[in-house]
């Protein structure tokens, strides 16, 4: 059972999070919803050590901003997994959150997969730390079966992670360090697609994310969110790929809840 306290001065995202979280596989708890680091503290004085797992907070607040807020859980809570929610122009706060304690930081509107991937891992956490030794969190970046393809699971990761920023094959190729023709020849053989392809196919399947979970958001948003500058290009390609427009897969793919 993971315990997840929720901090955003803005109520309306805040149950935004909640009913993301509550669609976790796992087994998961609100342990607390608060408007600002200050009430969010008042909260974890009320706790004990080991009764709160994951705090998902946003930067920007009244009366007690997210930095401080995290400095101050870290001390009260070392353990504590904290997940920081940034918007586009809050890159520099997100990594004084870093140095401050925070596990990770996620962009406004929030990915449900990133978020989950994350629960996961301090899921996996929290079960090494009891003794679990059969679910201890594999390490990141190697893979078993060679360079080659551990450079091919570290593209994928970099896609994965940096899907909405202009990813050139040289920008990638800096960040892997690899030739970048050689690059391109290895993934195409290790998976059986392009990285263009990839790219394409990691950007649609986020963007149909966040037209199910944020049915609030405008197509050219929902374009921006997933990497891509021209909605109309956006469109003919999510068109392509899924066989229907974005608003169509919005319609379509709206189901009730488990329940009604």
């Amino acid at each position: 059972m993971l315990n997840v306290m929720v901090v955003d001065d803005e109520e309306r995202i805040r149950i935004g999070i909640e009913k993301i979280l509550s669609k976790y596989p796992g087994e998961l708890h609100i342990a607390g919803s608060y408007s600002n680091g200050l009430e969010a503290l008042v909260g974890m004085s009320e706790m004990k050590q080991g009764e709160l797992d994951v705090i998902i907070t946003d930067i920007e607040m009244p009366v007690m901003d997210g930095l401080k807020f995290i400095e101050q859980a870290k001390f009260k809570m070392p353990e504590t997994f904290i997940i920081v929610l940034s918007g586009y122009n809050d890159f520099e706060y997100a990594r004084q959150s870093l140095r401050g304690g925070a596990a990770d930081y996620l962009l406004k509107p929030m990915d449900k997969s990133e978020v989950f991937r994350l629960l996961g891992l301090c899921e996996q956490k929290k079960q090494a730390a009891r003794g679990d030794s059969d679910k201890r969190i594999p390490s990141p970046g190697y893979a078993a079966s060679g360079i080659e393809n551990g450079a091919v699971e570290q593209i994928k990761r970099l896609i994965e992670k940096e899907y909405n920023r202009n990813l050139e094959l040289k920008y990638i190729a800096q960040k892997v360090g690899f030739n970048a023709s050689y690059l391109s020849k290895i993934f195409s053989l290790g998976t059986g697609e392009t990285i263009t392809d990839y790219i394409n196919r990691v950007r649609i399947d986020k963007a149909k994310q966040f037209l199910l979970d944020h049915p609030g958001l405008k197509v050219y948003e929902i374009a921006h969110l997933a990497g891509y500058g021209d909605k109309i290009y956006f469109q003919k390609l999510f068109k392509k790929m899924t066989g229907l427009t974005p608003r169509e897969f919005r319609d379509h793919d709206v189901l009730p809840d488990e329940g009604e």
